[in-house]
């Protein structure tokens, strides 16, 4: 597994489709995607969970062109079905090499695809991809504490709750809390033997 999860970081670097599980693939993000990332960042039962605010065109465009230039803090990729529909992204930001960490993010932009695994197999992908090829130590995120969904799949995935910034966001006038998790490569490698 970690020979072929090295041939797929060379093939990264070589913008070739990378990673594929059961109902995803994980591949480079391309300009034809600007509008679809548009369309689901200005819906607000899609953006509730992410920054809550509203994205242009251009500037989602400029976000595309300029992602290589991050590639050493930032590994982000398209999440699509086996059939090739597009239906959100998934990624590694902040890339510490120093201290092995690194920071997640997810995002199901197509809500047809929700409840259903999709997250779930990506984040599989992204997190193997992340502690096998990357060899990091440590992989966190922060969550909204409205996201019941999301963190119910972080559980199942491994990660820990690590505290909380309380009522750090203002959503549907009301203060919430953000958690913060996270999950260290030994025990991804007992939550990867359970979602087998």
């Amino acid at each position: 597994m970690v020979g072929e999860l090295l041939l797929i970081a060379q093939r990264i670097k070589n913008n070739f489709m990378v990673l594929k599980g059961k109902l995803v693939k994980l591949r480079k993000i391309k300009m034809a995607d600007a509008l679809r990332f548009v369309k689901w960042l200005n819906d607000k039962e899609v953006n509730k969970f992410t920054t809550r605010r509203k994205i242009s065109l251009a500037k989602e465009k400029k976000w595309i062109r300029e992602m290589p230039k991050h590639w050493q803090t930032d590994r982000i990729f398209a999440i699509v079905t086996i059939s090739d529909i597009h239906i959100g992204s998934i990624g590694l930001h902040k890339i510490d090499q120093r201290d092995k960490n690194a920071s997640y993010a997810i995002i199901i932009g197509d809500k047809n695809y929700w409840q259903k695994g999709y997250g779930t197999d990506a984040s599989r992908l992204i997190l193997d991809y992340g502690f096998n090829v990357l060899k990091l130590h440590r992989i966190y995120l922060r969550v909204y504490d409205y996201n019941k969904r999301a963190i119910k799949v972080y559980q199942n995935l491994g990660f820990k709750l690590e505290g909380k910034e309380r009522e750090q966001n203002f959503y549907n006038n009301k203060f919430h809390d953000v958690f913060m998790m996270g999950l260290l490569k030994n025990e991804w490698q007992k939550a990867r033997r359970k979602l087998r």
